[in-house]
């Protein structure tokens, strides 16, 4: 497979409700359009948000999805009947899994200033599974696991889809074999020789990634 690159501001920017956003991958399995990519694996969607001041999603509903945020900047309030009340900033990520019960939630920009959060949806490889939620710190110098892995770990909720957020410093370099698709959103560095940026997605086998300042980069890959 050659590497391509889909550049975010290239895209239409849409959003709703209190939020701003691009949608760089809305796969044909979730009603996708023809300006966006699918996903991999059971990954088919990806949206770089921005929440106005005091912003917010409003309560919805999901059900038999997986839902995955990392907050980029600024902070975000979650509500509903997940973790009610739970806050996160700048550098942490969640997972959420509807199942078959299903859940509710709103995501509250508390500031005066805007914000920034990667959401991703990943389909669950078994219906019908209860609720469940999980809270990540990413770290400095380091690829953290958000999503994906065996059944029989409770780190992660499982999936063959594997989710990582890299924290990376400049010079660092990481590498994964297969297919993948990769986002960064701080920072730029050399990915299969080809320089990338802040709002670049970029799909490929085998990445070899260089850090030319301090990165954050989200990857997904199968397993």
């Amino acid at each position: 497979m050659g590497m391509q690159i889909l550049h975010r501001d290239d895209l239409p920017l849409g959003g709703f409700a209190g939020l701003i956003e691009h949608r760089l991958v809305t796969d044909k399995r979730v009603g996708g359009g023809s300006d966006s990519w699918d996903g991999l694996g059971n990954f088919v969607y990806l949206a770089d948000a921005r929440f106005l001041p005091k912003g917010q999603t409003n309560m919805h509903p999901h059900k038999e999805i997986d839902v995955i945020s990392v907050i980029v900047e600024g902070r975000i309030v979650h509500e509903g009947s997940l973790e009610h009340g739970q806050s996160m900033s700048i550098d942490q990520a969640q997972a959420q899994r509807a199942g078959g019960e299903g859940f509710r939630h709103n995501e509250i920009n508390p500031d005066d200033e805007k914000n920034r959060m990667i959401q991703l949806w990943v389909l669950p490889e078994t219906p019908g599974e209860r609720a469940a939620y999980k809270l990540y710190d990413l770290q400095q110098g380091a690829m953290t696991r958000i999503y994906g892995g065996a059944k029989n770990q409770s780190e992660t909720l499982d999936s063959h889809t594997i989710v990582e957020v890299g924290m990376l410093s400049i010079d660092q370099e990481i590498s994964t074999d297969g297919e993948f698709l990769a986002y960064v959103t701080r920072g730029n560095g050399e990915l299969n020789g080809t320089n990338i940026k802040d709002g670049d997605l970029v799909r490929g086998d085998n990445l070899q990634f260089k850090a030319n300042s301090d990165v954050q980069i989200i990857v997904v890959s199968t397993k």
